[in-house]
């Protein structure tokens, strides 16, 4: 994903002859590289096939949800839940992670959703797959499941790439388009870009495609989220504010600002028959979840 290597690299497609063919048909041993929730959903599946790592590496336990309490990422409390052995050091670009990498003499180094610009020598002293979650060239970026639902898209699907240093333009080892269902939201869709991840990921593992340089037309960016994002414009088109209340669920949220200055969380809303904005359930700040209508019996109307 995006944030995963900004930059630009010096190899123009189309020079890029792997270092390390992929290991071909059987058990592969491979080292893992994540730290999100889809990364950590990638690697159970992963784990449940005939490739599953020996070596996890995830980022620093950190401050987490609205306590701001530290704890360990999603990567790292899957690991351990399978059994794999599992580091996180301060810098994965540290000349000590490339050893260590190099110590499990993998057949192959997968990278998803791993939150932290890769470069060398880790970069340099191995091939890495990197699993990113649009059809690339588009949507290249940190958000490209939620970008690809905001924009109305109605399709988007997964890719498996060799890393490189430029942000996301590395050959596409394979790729395989997912269908944007109209009740689809960031959970439901996240859900089946895992699975489809995970055969795409086994088909390469198993196979040892040669990787296609990606095309230079229909590159887009998918930038990362920002509190803006979050924040309904009941102005805009009530189409444009249904697609980002479904791409934000349940994992950031939308809102809209009050004029006390609090926000109202909005986690699904509509179009009604006259084509007007409809929200179904709110979170007000501090409370739990209801029906607008619940919301209604004790506050003002936010439409």
């Amino acid at each position: 994903m995006a944030e995963d290597n900004p930059g630009r690299g010096s190899e123009p497609p189309g020079e890029l002859p792997p270092r390390n063919s992929p290991p071909g048909r059987g058990s592969a041993r491979v080292v893992y590289l994540g730290t999100s929730d889809f990364a950590a959903g990638v690697l159970h599946e992963l784990a449940d096939g005939p490739h599953k790592p020996s070596l996890v590496i995830t980022r620093p336990d950190a401050k987490q949800g609205r306590g701001r309490k530290i704890g360990p990422p999603p990567v790292a409390v899957a690991a351990r839940e399978l059994g794999i052995e599992t580091i996180q050091p301060a810098s994965v670009n540290d000349e000590e992670t490339s050893a260590r990498v190099a110590a499990e003499t993998p057949d192959a180094v997968i990278l998803c959703a791993f939150g932290a610009l890769v470069k060398a020598p880790l970069l340099t002293d191995h091939d890495i797959m990197n699993v990113h979650p649009s059809l690339l060239p588009r949507w290249r970026g940190a958000a490209p499941v939620e970008r690809a639902m905001m924009a109305g898209d109605a399709q988007t699907g997964v890719s498996i790439m060799r890393l490189v240093a430029e942000l996301d333009a590395g050959p596409v080892y394979a790729q395989q388009p997912e269908p944007i269902l109209p009740t689809d939201d960031y959970a439901s869709l996240s859900a089946r870009l895992q699975d489809v991840s995970v055969k795409l990921l086994q088909l390469v593992l198993e196979t040892s495609p040669a990787p296609t340089p990606q095309p230079e037309d229909g590159v887009t960016y998918a930038e990362k989220l920002t509190a803006e994002d979050r924040t309904l414009d009941l102005t805009r088109p009530p189409e444009e504010n249904v697609r980002i209340v479904r791409a934000l669920h349940p994992h950031i949220g939308a809102r809209i600002a009050l004029p006390s200055g609090e926000f109202l969380g909005v986690q699904e809303a509509s179009i009604k028959l006259d084509g007007t904005l409809e929200l179904v359930t709110v979170q007000p700040a501090g409370g739990r979840p209801m029906t607008y209508a619940e919301y209604l019996r004790g506050h003002p109307p936010v439409l």
